[in-house]
């Protein structure tokens, strides 16, 4: 068993299966050392967990726990790049996309729990560049989105 499952396993954590995409795009692409993973959203299988804006319908919270589902589901996403996650050298950016309600302002907050999911499953080589930015709408209604870009072994 990779590194990357034990350490999955021991904390409890099953890796689902990469989500189908709701649109016209794969889930992640690689170019050369580089992988892109598509949005992800907080799904379990084809329901949306987590809906609505962050502040008046969800509270920090659910929110974070969105933003952790969203981020568990890009790590399977970039598993149908790297199916070995072992071969991940580093998250080098994270992109949060926090559906917010007017006058939100603590996406960094609700990012912090994908951050901080991503360190879980690859240690220090989860450690990343981030942006955390709140939007008016998502796709399904969803809370929370979270987009990665990882280095992976050549």
């Amino acid at each position: 068993m990779s590194k990357v499952l034990t350490r999955l396993k021991e904390k409890g954590i099953e890796l689902p299966a990469a989500p189908a995409p709701m649109g016209a795009y794969v889930p992640a692409v690689r170019a050369g050392n580089l992988v892109f993973v598509s949005g992800q959203l907080p799904r379990q299988g084809d329901a949306m967990r987590y809906r609505g804006k962050v502040d008046a319908e969800l509270a920090l919270p659910e929110a974070q726990a969105a933003a952790r589902l969203a981020a568990l589901n890009a790590v399977a996403a970039l598993g149908t790049a790297v199916p070995d996650l072992d071969r991940v050298r580093r998250i080098v950016k994270v992109r949060v996309s926090v559906a917010s309600s007017p006058g939100f302002v603590n996406q960094p907050q609700v990012a912090n729990a994908a951050s901080e999911l991503l360190v879980e499953v690859f240690g220090e080589a989860g450690r990343h560049a981030r942006m955390a930015v709140g939007v008016a709408e998502l796709p399904g209604n969803a809370a929370v989105a979270v987009e990665l870009v990882a280095e992976v072994e050549a």
